[in-house]
């Protein structure tokens, strides 16, 4: 009985534990001061990698313009073309490289029948797409805030990363 009795009190004081604290998510919310140095560092980042860049293409055969949204094509006047409108559907494939023009993914990134503003992409590749006649192929040359930034893909693409992306409109 004394045993019995000492299971049941034993039981009884530990279903009477305080709830969980919760705590907040790793960083917290940012102060202005937090948000400001970050927008600073990009901007850096963003100067140097365009420079970069820049020094990259001096170097290339092919020739390569700047677009509107801070990226580079391999096509003259391509971002003046007309605009595919939201909802249109579009078939794509992509490769990813690095500036040492080192393929990233042994296979391509591939979507079928993908509808404009309704697709998660970096943001680059959706904005080439609509641009794109259909078959053509574009070499687009991204900074690391068009692509994965700061973040990486947590797989093969660390942060802050330009790429070479070799587009196909299917």
């Amino acid at each position: 009985m004394k045993k019995l009795l000492f299971i049941s009190a034993i039981t009884l004081l530990s279903c009477n534990r305080k709830a969980p604290v919760a705590h907040p998510p790793v960083g917290g919310v940012l102060s202005q001061k937090d948000l400001d140095v970050s927008k600073e560092r990009m901007r850096n980042l963003n100067t140097l990698e365009r420079g970069q860049i820049q020094n990259w293409i001096s170097g290339q055969p092919v020739k390569y313009y700047p677009t509107q949204l801070n990226y580079w094509v391999s096509v003259e006047g391509f971002d003046q073309r007309e605009r595919r409108a939201d909802n249109t559907p579009i078939s794509y494939s992509y490769d990813l490289y690095d500036f040492d023009e080192t393929k990233i993914y042994d296979k391509p990134f591939e979507r079928r029948d993908a509808r404009f503003g309704h697709f998660d992409e970096l943001k680059a590749v959706e904005n080439a797409l609509r641009f794109m006649h259909d078959g053509e192929e574009v070499t687009l040359l991204v900074p690391s805030s068009l692509a994965y930034g700061t973040f990486g893909d947590e797989k093969n693409i660390d942060n802050d990363i330009p790429l070479i992306i070799k587009l196909k409109a299917l």
